[in-house]
């Protein structure tokens, strides 16, 4: 068992999950049920998926979780893309957040790799 709070990708996920839930209080209310509950739970999917592997027994169900954290950080990417593209956001900060994700994923994919590599 790990304490994911040690992790520094936990914390940038956790980080990047209360930056999309304040983005998303100023988004349409007609949103609510659609993209904006999708952008909240594929954001909050990646910081819970890294908890959840943290807490199982075997490096490869800790693989796997950080493989769905990754794909959830791939529908995020697409999601904030939408948002933009339905003038949501604004370029500057569809690009602060597309960054953001790029870089978690780098993370969490070498993390996925190093974790891999230990079986």
């Amino acid at each position: 068992m790990r304490d994911f709070r040690q992790l520094r990708i936990w914390e940038v996920s956790h980080n990047l999950t209360l930056k999309i839930y304040r983005i998303t209080k100023g988004f349409p209310k007609e949103e609510l049920f659609s993209l904006t509950s999708q952008m909240r739970r594929s954001s909050s999917s990646i910081p819970t998926n890294i908890a959840e592997g943290c807490g199982r027994g075997s490096n490869n169900d800790y693989a796997r979780f950080l493989q769905i954290a990754v794909g959830s950080s791939y529908e995020l990417d697409y999601q904030i893309l939408l948002a933009k593209d339905l003038e949501y956001i604004d370029n500057k900060i569809h690009a602060e957040l597309s960054n953001e994700i790029s870089s978690l994923q780098k993370q969490i994919v070498a993390l996925l790799q190093k974790v891999r590599a230990a079986n």
